[in-house]
Formats: C-alpha cells, structure tokens, sequence
C-alpha cells in the first residue's frame, strides 16, 4: 500500500510518501514550499513519482504494529493516550522513525560523497601545482 500525505511544518508544505508492505513500512519526505494545489501535486507525481518511489524502495524498512479493527470510544482514546505519552519517553511514530533513518542514510552518504570530492579537488590542487612546478623549470 502506498500514501502520500501533505502537511504544513513551519515554515513549509512536507510531503511524506509511506510504502507498507510485509508488515514493514518505507518512507521518503520531500518539501514541497508553498501549499501545493491538487493540479501541481499531480504534475510533480507525474514527474518525480518514480524517482520518489525508489527513494522510499531504498529507505531503511520499520516494523508496522498490528491495528485493531475495533473502534474505541474517542473519549476513552484520547484518556489512554494522553495516559500513555505521561508513562512513556516520546517515540515517534513508524513513519517518522522510518524517515529518521532515512535521514540519517542521507546524511553518511553525503559525509562520503563530500570526502571523496575533497580528495579529488586535493588531487587536482596537487597535479595544477606539480605542472606549474615543471613550467617553471622549463622556462629557467
């Protein structure tokens, strides 16, 4: 099952793409900036769904809990659940905690993509040296 939901984190539109399948669920986020329209949201699936897709396919997996199928009173859930966040640490919810680890995925690959173009921007400071070195002798 796929879900798209939009939603408004200060200062910008968020869109969070939500994969489940196997019991475990993918997510991807991307930032939309201003409110996107019904028309605007389907072009840019239109254009980077696929790409998107992928995003969420390579993002780490997260174990779903099961849901129950019967419906508790709304006074009641909200009584247990405001019980509950008092007892517990904050956790977040699978999607975010999907989304963490995406982020974090991100974040190592950039740290290794940065190193190696400082290495090769090192390398070429090295070889442009190394050739004005050697012009230099030429011209003695």
């Amino acid at each position: 099952m796929v879900s798209l939901s939009v939603c408004f984190e200060s200062p910008f539109w968020v869109g969070v793409l939500e994969i489940v399948e196997d019991g475990e669920l993918r997510a991807t986020r991307f930032v939309f900036g201003s409110e996107p329209t019904d028309p605007e949201l389907h072009e840019f699936l239109m254009r980077h769904g696929v790409a998107l897709l992928e995003r969420a396919e390579a993002a780490p997996a997260v174990p779903v809990g099961e849901s129950g199928e019967r419906r508790v009173n709304p006074k009641r859930a909200a009584k247990l659940a405001a019980r509950a966040a008092a007892q517990v640490t904050r956790r977040g919810t699978a999607a975010q905690e999907a989304l963490r680890l995406e982020l974090e995925s991100t974040k190592s690959q950039a740290r290794v993509n940065r190193r190696e173009r400082e290495r090769a921007l090192a390398e070429h400071r090295r070889e442009v040296a190394r050739r004005k070195r050697i012009e230099r002798r030429r011209d003695r």
